[in-house]
């Protein structure tokens, strides 16, 4: 019998076959040759399945029924990849030996498992475990094939994730929002992240800014002229900046002190995805979701780069080696030859511990360029290959080499100071692109401040430059200039998605615990291939929203906060507990802790969140409601389409005895979580029949079959989730589209005659006709009358 190998997705398989087996049949959904089959997952096949699963009671979201706490997890498998899991089953049966080429991490390990556990395939398994998919990375992975077995500590741990995850999110989740009777996302890494959001919206809100001013000089010696800063206590009044400023203008002065010292800057860290994913938020504007992508094809469609969803800046001994024929392959490209060529083989070596750090390396590596040479990448593609390669290169170059200065200058009795920092050598910084070469040093340029927590500016700046700073203390200066600026101190920034990454990694800095605190340094809030999927879960929920590079926490996520919080399950809204969580998921993967135990703590803190909940006062409606300029703001995406017709499936309404139903139409496999695997119920249908959402008539798009249903801002179809896109909003136009309009449309295509009155004043007559029954959009046909 042959061996079946698996893979996470199908790029992936077809280069593992294109190694091991490369004269093997293509069979579309798997590859055959002679001593393997391969074959795919596409991402999660199977899942935890929805509560209703266990027990057809659930379909009604009652408070009765909460805490859910199964003795037993079901699994369900995905019905959009149903088709694939049967191939995997039928093929299992056909070997008489598995591989589990799944991603090299603790979710790659979960999706494996839980198809092998749903198809009862007890096969003897081995474990592929490789950090880029070259040829040379392949084949070495497959001569130290090891048993599964041994891995075993860690799909417990994930395991333990994925069904910890469904207990709180699932409880939680359905308790707030049977409470509140407004569908509420909680979970265990989404709820602190938004909690992030909140507590910077209050401090910029609460933010009172005050007005200040400093005195800025320009002194001149000979042919050269340096500014200078007034030393002091914070000046407030206008008068009082520009009378020292007077003083001293025009002045001569003299040079008290002046020191230099050399410093060096190393290269930074080479990228990890967190990091990645900021610096591309940052450069290009990227959200982080995109940037994994982007990533994601390098890796798998391109092989250009190692496995990128890796929380590592460091390398292992091992990798050193390929390190150098990578820089060997750069050396004959057009792009990076010259920088290639320029580079010090030997800087990157065992003993550099800036790059080869082994302690510090997990599951994988950090992220790196691979021998192969690139093909035609798409811009956004070439975009991230550069930042990669760039980095890696900087590695091969000596430190960039400065001399500090610093000047006290004193006039008419007034002190002055002057920091430089003069650029020598620009060692390493010659391989970044464009300005970046030239500009101020990162470390350098950041000041107080600068990572969003609202410091004021420094008042104390900083000149960098690569021009010669030279200045002679023994001779005297004149100050040719004085001027009182105008400054205010400043609010905390926003986040951006690359700002709130950084703050999701770094989030338990928070923490006082030490012990937990050092668990948080490995994880923070989510993982390096989660953070992304959280943040867009987010959005999704409809908790934050995007406004340019700026994230905006809406009225619904402060709501949620507040709620979460008041109810006193602070914990699930702390990094607190996803530091604990993590420590001990940590603990569980090395065999040093007990899954068994993990797993009953997390049912008692679900207990312990749904019986406050229960014990919480509902929240007013009106804390729900969105500010009219906000609705006539948002634009008409898809996206809205599907938030408005889930509130329509969500129904506004729970009933008298707490309990809301979910709808007969929709049957699907349980959501993974937008954070890792945080499971949390389908979209909470309609209240009870009584405060149903209002049937409008059979959906119009072509072979549908769903119904119309009103929700809050339109009419659309409940089988959104099945791809259904028609929706007809409320508002069309300044022209408010009632339910008789609606009912008009689906039904018959076209309303009745209507009278509207244009911007003059003057009246006239027509009808609202159904222009797209694909997606709802509807115009005015005017009648000749």
């Amino acid at each position: 019998m042959k061996t079946l190998i698996i893979a996470e997705k199908p790029d992936m398989g077809r280069t593992i076959a294109a190694v091991i087996e490369p004269k093997a049949q293509n069979k579309r959904s798997y590859l055959e040759g002679e001593q393997y089959i391969i074959t795919w997952a596409i991402g999660h096949l199977v899942s935890l399945a929805e509560p209703d699963h266990y027990d057809p009671k659930y379909k009604k979201w009652n408070e009765a029924d909460l805490p859910i706490i199964p003795d037993r997890f079901i699994l369900f498998p995905n019905p959009r990849t149903k088709d694939q899991l049967q191939i995997i089953g039928d093929l299992s049966k056909r070997c008489d030996r598995l591989v589990n080429a799944c991603d090299a991490g603790r979710e790659g390990q979960l999706i494996f498992h839980l198809i092998r556990q749903y198809l009862k395939m007890t096969q003897p398994t081995e474990r592929l475990w490789i950090s880029d998919l070259t040829p040379e990375t392949i084949r070495r992975g497959f001569d130290m094939l090891r048993s599964d077995q041994e891995y075993d500590p860690l799909t417990r741990a994930a395991r333990a994730r994925s069904e910890a995850d469904w207990l709180v999110g699932m409880n939680a989740s359905r308790a707030f929002t049977i409470r509140h009777r407004t569908l509420l996302s909680v979970g265990r890494v989404q709820t602190p992240v938004l909690a992030l959001l909140y507590d910077r919206h209050k401090e910029i809100t609460a933010f009172d800014s005050e007005t200040y001013f400093v005195v800025q000089a320009v002194f001149n010696q000979e042919d050269f002229s340096y500014k200078g800063l007034w030393q002091g206590d914070r000046i407030t009044k206008r008068e009082q900046a520009e009378a020292l400023a007077a003083k001293v203008a025009d002045k001569q002065g003299r040079i008290v002190s002046y020191e230099t010292n050399e410093s060096k800057e190393y290269p930074f860290r080479l990228y990890d995805l967190t990091l990645l994913q900021r610096e591309a938020n940052g450069k290009f504007g990227y959200p982080a979701k995109k940037t994994l992508d982007i990533a994601q094809a390098l890796y798998e469609k391109h092989k250009v780069i190692t496995y990128p969803r890796t929380s590592s800046n460091y390398v292992t001994e091992e990798n050193i080696p390929v390190m150098g024929n990578v820089l060997n392959t750069l050396k004959q490209s057009t792009q990076y030859g010259d920088l290639a060529n320029g580079a010090d083989h030997s800087r990157v070596h065992k003993g550099n511990k800036a790059v080869c750090n082994p302690a510090k390396v997990e599951d994988h590596h950090a992220i790196l360029p691979t021998p192969k040479k690139p093909g035609a990448l798409s811009a956004e593609e070439q975009n991230i290959y550069d930042l990669i390669v760039r980095r890696f290169l900087s590695h091969y170059y000596p430190p960039a080499v400065y001399n500090n200065h610093e000047v006290i200058t004193e006039v008419e009795g007034e002190t002055f100071r002057t920091r430089a920092k003069e650029q020598l050598d620009a060692g390493w910084r010659v391989v970044l692109s464009g300005d970046e070469s030239k500009g101020a040093p990162e470390k350098s340029r950041k000041k107080k401040g600068d990572d969003g927590t609202g410091a004021d500016d420094s008042e104390d700046e900083l000149m960098v430059t690569d021009r010669p700073f030279s200045v002679n203390a023994a001779l005297p200066v004149h100050c040719s200039e004085a001027a009182a600026v105008e400054k205010a101190t400043k609010p905390p920034k926003p986040f951006t998605e690359g700002t709130l990454l950084k703050a999701m990694e770094s989030a338990g800095k928070s923490i006082e615990d030490d012990e937990l605190r050092e668990a948080m340094k490995q994880t923070g809030l989510g993982t390096p291939a989660t953070r992304a999927a959280t943040i867009e879960r987010l959005k999704q929920v409809g908790y934050i929203k995007p406004t340019g590079k700026r994230l905006d926490i809406t009225t619904k996520g402060c709501a949620a906060i507040e709620l979460i919080r008041g109810a006193g399950v602070e914990l699930l809204a702390s990094p607190e507990m996803t530091g604990r969580w993590e420590q001990r998921l940590h603990q569980i993967s090395k065999g040093e802790a007990s899954d068994e135990q993990f797993m009953q703590k997390v049912k008692q803190f679900a207990e312990m969140i749904v019986g406050k909940v229960k014990r919480q006062r509902p929240a007013a409606a009106s804390l729900f409601a969105e500010e009219e300029a906000e609705k006539k703001g948002r634009s008409r995406s898809k996206g809205d389409a599907e938030k408005s017709v889930s509130a329509a499936a969500a129904g506004r309404k729970a009933s008298s005895d707490k309990s809301v139903s979910a709808p007969k139409t929709r049957k699907t496999a349980p959501k993974k979580s937008a954070a890792g695997g945080e499971n949390e119920p389908a979209t909470p249908a309609s209240a009870t029949s009584s405060n149903a959402p209002a049937v409008i008539g059979g959906c119009p798009r072509p072979g549908c079959g769903g119904q119309v249903v009103e929700g809050k801002r339109g009419y659309g179809c409940i089988r959104f989730r099945e791809g259904c896109s028609f929706v007809i909003w409320k508002e069309q136009q300044g022209r408010a589209i009632t339910a008789a309009m609606a009912k008009a449309l689906v039904t018959n295509g076209e309303t009745r005659k209507l009278t509207l009155k244009s911007a003059d004043g003057a009246a006239f007559s027509g009808k609202l006709i159904l222009a797209d029954r694909e997606r709802g959009t509807i115009e005015f046909a005017a009648l000749n009358e």
